[in-house]
C-alpha cells in the first residue's frame, strides 16, 4: 500500500497514509481531488469495486468526514479516502457516474446527515426516512431522547436505565 500511496502523491495532494492491516489503508485526500483520485484508483490501479461510502460527524470539529472505501479484486486489497466537509452548508460532488451504487449511499447520507450530493438521482425523494421533518438523525446534535419522548407514549411495565449501571450490574449482579 506504501508503494501506492507514494505513487499517488507524486500525482495528487494527500495525507499521509493510514494502515489498518497489509490489504486496507485510508488516506485523507483534499475535496477538490476526490474525484480525479477516485478515477485514477479505478481506471489505473484496479480499484474497480466501490463497497461503501458512508460519514462520521465530528461535531467538535464542525466537519463531516467522507469515507469512500474502494476495492481492488485482483491484488484483494481496500484503500478508503477520506474527505472532510464542513458540517454548515456541507455538499460534496457526486460519484454516481464512476460507481452507479454511490447514487444509493449519497441518498442515504443526504437524508441523515443532511450532506448534500449536486446531480445525483433522486436525490431529493424520501428514501428511508418518509415524512421526516426534523434535523437529519444522524447528526450528533440531534437529541435521540428528547425526540422519542416527544414522539411516543411511555408504555406501562417498560422501565428506562442508566446503560452503564444496568450493564454494569447485569455482567456483576454481586457487585464489584
Amino acid at each position: 500500500m506504501r508503494e501506492l500511496h507514494t505513487s499517488l502523491k507524486a500525482l495528487f495532494p494527500m495525507g499521509e497514509l493510514t494502515e489498518q492491516r497489509p490489504n486496507l489503508a485510508f488516506v485523507t485526500v483534499p475535496k477538490e481531488y476526490l474525484r480525479p483520485i477516485a478515477t485514477h484508483l479505478r481506471d489505473l490501479e484496479g480499484y474497480t469495486h466501490l463497497v461503501l461510502l458512508t460519514a462520521v460527524d465530528w461535531l467538535e470539529d464542525e466537519v463531516f468526514q467522507l469515507t469512500y472505501l474502494l476495492h481492488n479484486r485482483q491484488k484483494a486489497r481496500d484503500i478508503g479516502l477520506r474527505v472532510k466537509l464542513p458540517r454548515l452548508s456541507a455538499s460534496m460532488e457526486s460519484i454516481h457516474e464512476l460507481w452507479p451504487t454511490a447514487a444509493t449511499y449519497q441518498r442515504e447520507l443526504r437524508e441523515m446527515f443532511g450532506i448534500d450530493f449536486p446531480g445525483s438521482p433522486r436525490l431529493e425523494e424520501e428514501f428511508i426516512l418518509e415524512g421526516w421533518n426534523d434535523i437529519p438523525p444522524y447528526r450528533r446534535d440531534f437529541d435521540t431522547k428528547k425526540y422519542a419522548a416527544e414522539s411516543y407514549r411511555q408504555r406501562p411495565g417498560r422501565e428506562t436505565h442508566d446503560p452503564a449501571k444496568h450493564m454494569k450490574q447485569q455482567l456483576y449482579p454481586g457487585g464489584l
